[in-house]
Order: C-alpha cells, then structure tokens, then sequence
C-alpha cells in the first residue's frame, strides 16, 4: 500500500500539467500512465512539431453542453501563460497560421519540458501502470492498478476520450463518472473526416487527392479553411472543423468560391467574352477535375454570353451553395478528439472538482470541453490542468 497527496490518472498534457503545478504547493504527486511513455498525442501533433497552443484561445473556440464552462480556466491560466513556460525551457516556435503555434523542432521538447518540470518539484511517474479503479474512502480515495494499491487524498482524471485507440485510448473517465454517478454528454467522434453517400460518392468518385479553399456551413457554424476529397469522402481542415458539430442526417453546405462574387464573375464575362465556354472560366479558379464535377448535373452548357441569367443561378447554386449529405464519419480511429464526456453541470468550473465527490476532479479531454482545430485542445488541457493542480 503506497499513499500519496494526489494520484493523477493519464500522463498526458492534461495529467503532466496538474501534476506540475500539484507539485509546486508541496503536494506528493504520483503519476499513473499506462503507456510506456508520457504525452503520447503530444508526440504525434502537428506532424510531429506539436500545435501547442493558438494565439487566440477564447471561450467561443471551444464545444460544451455549457458554452460558458471553460471561461474560467482559460481565464486563470492563457495561451500567454504556456507560451512563457516554453520560452523559459528556451524551445523555439512559431506561428504557422490563424495562430497556430508549433515547435521549431520536434514535439520531443514539449514533452521534454514537461517531464522536466514534474522532476524539479518530485512528482513521482508510474509507467506502464493504468489503474483500474477507484473507490471512495473516509478520508480520501483507493486506487487499484494491478497489483498495487494507492491511497490518496485526491484523485485526478486525466485519462482523455476515445479518440485515437491505437494509442491506448479508453473509456476509463467515463466508467469512474458511471461508478460515481456523473453525468455524462454522450461522446462521439470530433475533429474527423467525413464520408460519403452512395449519391455524393458517384459525383464526387474521380477527385481523391484534390483540394479547394472553402467556406463550408453546419446551421450557423462556418468556417474558411481547406477541403480536401479522399477516396471514401471529405477531409482537411474545413470538414475536421465542421466535423465536431454535424449531426447525422443533415447536409453540410459548401461554397467552392468564397472569394468571388460568381454571378458578377460570369455576367460580366457574358458581356466581355461572350464566347468563352463556362467551364473555361471555373477552371481559372478551381481545379479541372472539380470543375468537372460540379458541371457534371448540365448538358450542353451554352457559350457565357448565352447563358441566361435563371442559368446563371442554377451555375451559382452548383458551385456556391453545394450539399453534402455525409452518411457518417470515420471514427474514434481518426478522430483528433472526442467531443463530449464529462457533464460539467457536475464539475466546479474553478477548480475542475466533482461537486458531490469533494476530491475528485477531471480534467482536459475526459471532460466535455471541445477545441476547435489548431493548438485549442492543448490549450485547455494546460488551462484545465492547472486549475485542477491548485485544488488536487
């Protein structure tokens, strides 16, 4: 039987972040990570260069049943605040794009870091070790991980979602939420591609590998980023990011020529260069095969100066306005995250502890807190770590 201040469950951005700054208030930490190594998704992210963080993580860049849940850990600890823990531990960076930061070098230095700033303050790390359960005591908590038996004042989850399986991810927060009677808003897979109907997959069959700059809609959600078409159905940036908001059985909608104003486009081209072929003039602006594709509902497409402006709209509708009707998505496999998880009616929003377990708190994925694409979830995995640590 060991016993310790705080066992933290899940060594990844989250976990290590909690177990840093539980750390620095003299607590004893232990560290329980299943997998043989810390920060396995760290590792992966960003190509291998770790998105870490986005310059501009606020509350509307994040997914919750609570839109208003997060505010508060963004609040006590910022993007601003990650950002000078790697400058201190001198690790290079950069902004890529709409504020996304990366590694100069490897995602090997994040997590470096990490481990770093765990040993300074004597957090103990368990690898290979994942427990298996946990049952509330008198005065604090068991935790069971295989052979060995840990006791604890406070318990911290930070065991993530189901994205990813092949790195050992789990449905372990949400069965600790089940034992103690937590809410939970059911998870499903989020930051994910997107496949095709039977329909959509024999208009759109010869364009695996092509991609285009969109606006792309869900209700009132849209976001500008790129689109990329695969042999099953839609991927890229634009269709992970609608992705954690669709919901089966509705349309996508999505414009393939956001900066143009297509209808003055063509009706000044019926004026200028009447004998221009319509295609002709798309494949300016979109690739060949697309153009193709979304043409592909016309016969015999007049010459521009003969179309009629009730054409020109139908053109416009096949190229600005296109639906898609996604029969599914390609799961937790290639889901970057896990929208869903822990209610958080049931967590204090503060501290990340369980209201009616005093103790016990969940932090980064395992909760039901979503980022957008591009350094947003490890941002609330540093900001939700942290907060946790200053009460665990």
């Amino acid at each position: 039987m060991h016993k310790f201040d705080v066992v933290i469950v899940g060594g990844g951005a989250a976990g290590l972040m909690c177990a840093i700054e539980a750390g620095k208030r003299g607590r004893q930490v232990l560290l329980l990570e299943k997998a043989d190594k810390c920060g396995q998704k760290i590792l992966i992210s960003g190509g291998g260069r770790c998105n870490f963080t986005n310059l501009h993580a606020g509350p509307d860049r994040f997914i919750s049943d609570n839109a208003h849940y997060c505010k508060s850990a963004l609040r006590q600890y910022t993007q601003q605040d990650f950002i000078a823990l790697v400058e201190r531990h001198g690790i290079a960076w950069h902004e890529k794009k709409l504020g996304q930061l990366f590694c100069d070098k490897s995602a090997r230095d994040i997590v470096a870091l990490l481990e770093t700033e765990c040993e300074q303050q004597g957090v103990v790390i368990w690898r290979s070790t994942g427990a298996d359960r946990i049952v509330e005591e008198a005065t604090g908590f068991l935790v069971m991980a295989g052979e060995r038996q840990m006791r604890a004042e406070s318990v911290v989850i930070a065991t993530g979602g189901l994205s990813i399986p092949k790195l050992g991810a789990n449905d372990f927060a949400y069965r600790v939420a089940k034992h103690f009677n937590l809410p939970l808003s059911s998870p499903r897979p989020g930051l994910v591609p997107l496949t095709f109907g039977e329909e959509d997959k024999r208009r759109f069959a010869n364009l695996s590998g092509v991609s285009a700059d969109v606006d792309i809609r869900f209700h009132k959600r849209v976001f500008r980023e790129n689109l990329l078409f695969t042999h099953r159905g839609l991927s890229g940036p634009a269709i992970l990011q609608i992705s954690s908001y669709w919901q089966a059985g509705e349309a996508i909608e999505i414009d393939f020529l956001p900066d143009l104003n297509l209808e003055s486009l063509l009706k000044d081209a019926r004026r200028t260069q009447p004998r221009l072929k319509v295609a002709t003039l798309l494949k300016e602006h979109l690739a060949n095969r697309l153009v193709e594709a979304l043409l592909a509902g016309f016969n015999d497409l007049p010459e521009v100066g003969n179309c009629s402006d009730r054409l020109i709209s139908k053109l416009i509708n096949n190229i600005k306005l296109v639906k898609i009707y996604p029969t599914g998505t390609e799961g937790y496999a290639k889901a970057e995250v896990t929208v869903g998880g822990i209610g958080t009616a049931a967590l204090n929003s503060k501290s990340m502890e369980c209201r009616n377990v005093p103790g016990l708190f969940f932090i980064g994925e395992a909760v039901d807190v979503t980022g957008f694409l591009g350094g947003y979830n490890f941002q609330w995995a540093w900001s939700s770590g942290y907060v946790a640590g200053q009460y665990a």
